[in-house]
């Protein structure tokens, strides 16, 4: 089975603060921070708390946030560390690196201030970090002709490309925003398969290798080979355009049944005393969960597709990005792969979040009582990573090397 080894990059040294040095030290933390504010501030204006003067649907700027802010963070921080390991090629630090993170903090900005700024102006602001990662990334990947992960560029392009349709639909009113934004959680879905797909067997494999337990996850061909990536891109399309249509809803329990079988080869029950692995497994199965909830509410009026768009992005995304992060902050910073108590609570608080959110619209009157529980729990595993991180983020590796 192919692997993405997250090993030690090549470091030419520190060039300026050490915030700099190496891009999962800004992204990371600021994905985190993201969770901590944003979620709150829309909590705040779904119950009528804070009017942002938007001029389009405040779901759409919460949905829009997660996405473009939590998540391509979170996915710039990963590719910035992993890129150069894969390519053996200096990373990007320094000025190069604060200029994108400029871009991504200027986004974020622009986007929380749309209702007072000129759409164009928030288009150019907000579209700027995605091309200028993908370049990043890009140059040492054709250099050093590593085709096998060039498909994380067209998924940054077709995220850059989504997000200008958001734009204009916001600026001109043309297309559907929501419709979109169903596009881009579907590639960063793609991305939760394709990366999952790669580390989770492969840390498994070697940790209990090393506990005098080896396991072979053996893969099933045509699932690695395009089956669950394709299954879910093709589920995500149909949700986005078909909503609870029975096609929509076949293609999707189809995409969750592939996944469970590929999760199920991987071994996870033997991972549940080391929590930074068992993390990885649970955010696996949280997509297999919101497939299967999403599919299920094509044929069950009762069960509101809301409840599985939150098992996929809250619970799916929000927990393999907590795990690979938590993880690849500890090995790239020269610290042992072994998680704080309070990080292993926050990767509990963030999976109770998304069961109370996930079960809110099911609860009549008590729906809004739940998605606030929901949300502060999950914001609070967050703050939790962030209290944790902050130092290891910010200060010096602890064996002295570069990075």
């Amino acid at each position: 089975m192919a692997t993405i080894p997250l090993q030690e990059p090549v470091y030419r040294g520190n060039d300026g603060p050490v915030f700099f040095a190496a891009g999962f030290r800004p992204f990371f933390l600021s994905a985190a921070l993201q969770a901590v504010v944003a979620l709150p501030l829309w909590l705040a204006v779904y119950v009528g708390g804070i009017d942002l003067k938007l001029t389009y649907a405040p779901s759409l700027w919460h949905a829009h946030e997660m996405v473009y802010g939590f998540a391509a963070a979170a996915i710039g921080g990963f590719l910035l560390t992993a890129v150069p390991n894969w390519t053996n090629t200096h990373h990007v630090s320094g000025r190069p690196l604060m200029a994108l993170f400029a871009a991504w903090l200027a986004g974020r900005l622009a986007f929380m201030l749309g209702g007072m700024l000129p759409p164009p102006l928030v288009a150019v602001l907000d579209l700027t970090y995605l091309p200028l990662l993908a370049f990043l990334v890009g140059r040492p990947l054709l250099a050093a002709g590593k085709w096998r992960n060039i498909g994380f560029l067209f998924i940054l392009g077709l995220l850059w490309a989504i997000d200008a349709a958001i734009h204009a639909h916001i600026a001109l009113g043309i297309g559907d925003g929501l419709a979109a934004i169903w596009l881009a959680i579907g590639l960063v879905l793609a991305t939760v398969v394709i990366v999952g797909g790669r580390i989770v067997p492969s840390f498994t494999q070697n940790w209990l290798r090393m506990q005098g337990r080896p396991v072979e996850a053996v893969p099933v061909a045509w699932i690695e080979k395009g089956g669950a990536v394709g299954s879910v891109i093709a589920g995500s399309v149909l949700a986005a355009f078909a909503p609870t249509s029975p096609a929509a809803g076949a293609v999707l329990l189809a995409a969750a049944a592939i996944n469970g079988v590929r999760l199920a080869r991987w071994h996870g029950i033997h991972t549940a005393s080391n929590p930074i692995l068992w993390v990885l497994h649970l955010g696996y199965l949280w997509l297999v969960v919101g497939l299967a909830l999403l599919g299920l509410s094509s044929f069950l009026p009762a069960l509101p597709p809301s409840a599985a768009v939150h098992a996929l992005t809250a619970g799916s995304i929000g927990t393999m990005v907590l795990g690979v992060m938590s993880r690849a902050a500890l090995g790239h910073s020269g610290r042992p792969l072994e998680v704080a108590r309070l990080t292993v609570a926050a990767y509990w608080l963030l999976s109770v979040g998304t069961a109370l959110r996930v079960a809110a619209p099911l609860l009549g009157n008590a729906q809004m009582g739940m998605t606030h529980a929901g949300g502060t729990a999950w914001s609070l595993a967050w703050l939790l990573f962030a209290i944790v991180y902050f130092p290891i983020l910010t200060r010096p590796r602890s064996d002295g090397r570069p990075g």
